[in-house]
């Protein structure tokens, strides 16, 4: 995928450098300790995860925060059928704990995230080392300034049903990407993470589908 090829030379660079960080300080005392004592919890995990694990958890963190934007966007309305506000309640209680988790897992990783605005777009993140992003594609299943300012205008039932069939396609996108962490991740926590993901929101994919059918 074009995210993974464009991201794939600066993340595995800055994913190297800390990655050895702690076992390149300290010279020839740095070696005899790390043969003479077990690693600390840090540097084991240091070790454990990789590039894919860095991009995934960057990109997961804008395209989770954009569900939440649309899911509040949509509860801040009045004439939502009520499972649809349901729906939109859980994903919002799914998603921002998760945001919660990759931001962590960056942090003890000492990977920076992706800086976003408000409404987060693939044009809008800035990578270290990365080449400018006015010109690419949007992540998988993001919605444009377009789509957003249409579900803001929507109302009633026409606004429920435009969440539901933006949400299925943002729903799509997050599979496709967390496919990709379970297949090619390393570390186990984000790996897990993906798998949870891509089973939690294609269940919601399909309950959103059957919702279109009463709308």
């Amino acid at each position: 995928m074009n995210k993974k090829t464009l991201a794939a030379g600066a993340i595995a660079l800055a994913v190297t450098f800390a990655a050895s960080a702690c076992s390149d300080s300290g010279g020839d005392e740095a070696t005899t300790a790390t043969a003479t004592s077990a690693p600390t919890s840090a540097e084991a995990n240091s070790a454990r995860f990789d590039q894919d694990d860095v991009m995934f958890s960057r990109m997961m963190i804008p395209h989770h925060a954009q569900a939440v934007e649309m899911s509040d966007m949509l509860l801040a309305k009045d004439g939502i059928p009520e499972p649809v506000r349901a729906l939109a309640d859980q994903i919002k209680a799914e998603q921002q704990p998760e945001i919660e988790q990759f931001e962590a897992w960056l942090d003890e990783w000492g990977m920076p995230p992706m800086h976003r605005e408000d409404t987060p777009r693939m044009d809008r993140l800035d990578m270290p080392g990365m080449p400018h992003m006015d010109d690419m594609p949007h992540m998988d299943g993001m919605m444009s300034e377009q789509d957003m300012q249409a579900l803001s205008d929507a109302q009633g039932v026409d606004a429920a049903r435009l969440y539901l069939e933006q949400m299925i396609v943002h729903h799509e996108g997050a599979i496709e990407m967390a496919q990709d962490e379970i297949e090619d991740g390393q570390y186990p926590e984000t790996v897990e993470l993906a798998r949870t993901i891509a089973d939690t929101q294609q269940k919601e994919i399909d309950t959103m589908r059957q919702l279109l059918t009463t709308l």
